[in-house]
């Protein structure tokens, strides 16, 4: 099954298929509020073509059961009331699908620290083992394809391309546009990368450019 061998020790990354992810949560601390709810799609590689391309029929999306609902204002923000919260799916069953649907495929998402910290500590703490694949950040993509451009945020880099969300906030909505996100600034990363490895090494430049 998909989803144990997602959670064994480092299995060989999948350099063809990376999962886009975007979480919700009851709160901005990722170290101690609890995670909501997650959504993923997958975008397919083609190194030999140079090509990225956004895979809609090849995505996931759940939200999961909580004891306590989250506080109203936090409702209001992500629209997950309180029979949502109630009937989701229960956590370790949540995270089994999620992880049945990334696979050996690497993890990505905007301003990734805070989707690892909720997604590894819940998975630690309902399976008992975090995921093992690699996790970039689509921010540190974007600022080092584009150190011109002062973005920071989600809403910064979308207005500068012109990217139009659904419904911010929500993760299904949220994980499609920072999938629109990665096809923007995909044509500076396959200039320098032909694997994976290498996005690894783009993204990791990141923190050597000086942002205003």
């Amino acid at each position: 099954m998909g989803w144990i061998s997602a959670w064994r020790g480092a299995p060989a990354v999948d350099e063809r298929r990376w999962v886009v992810l975007d979480v919700e949560a009851s709160g901005l601390d990722a170290a101690h509020d609890r995670l909501l709810a997650i959504a993923s799609v997958a975008v397919r590689v083609d190194w030999g073509a140079r090509a990225l391309v956004v895979d809609l029929g090849d995505s996931f999306e759940a939200v999961l059961r909580q004891e306590q609902p989250s506080s109203r204002d936090n409702i209001l923000l992500h629209g997950i009331g309180v029979a949502r919260q109630s009937g989701g799916l229960p956590m370790a069953q949540g995270l089994q699908a999620f992880a049945s649907h990334a696979g050996h495929s690497p993890l990505l998402a905007f301003h990734v620290a805070f989707d690892r910290t909720l997604v590894q500590r819940h998975a630690q703490a309902s399976l008992g083992r975090a995921l093992s694949q690699p996790w970039v950040d689509i921010e540190h993509l974007c600022g080092v394809t584009h150190p011109e451009v002062p973005a920071r945020s989600l809403d910064e880099w979308m207005a500068h391309f012109g990217i139009r969300c659904a419904a911010r906030h929500q993760a299904a909505a949220d994980a499609l546009a920072e999938c629109e996100l990665l096809l923007r600034v995909w044509p500076r990363v396959a200039a320098e990368c032909r694997c994976w490895r290498d996005v690894q090494r783009l993204a990791q430049r990141r923190r050597w450019i000086a942002r205003g």
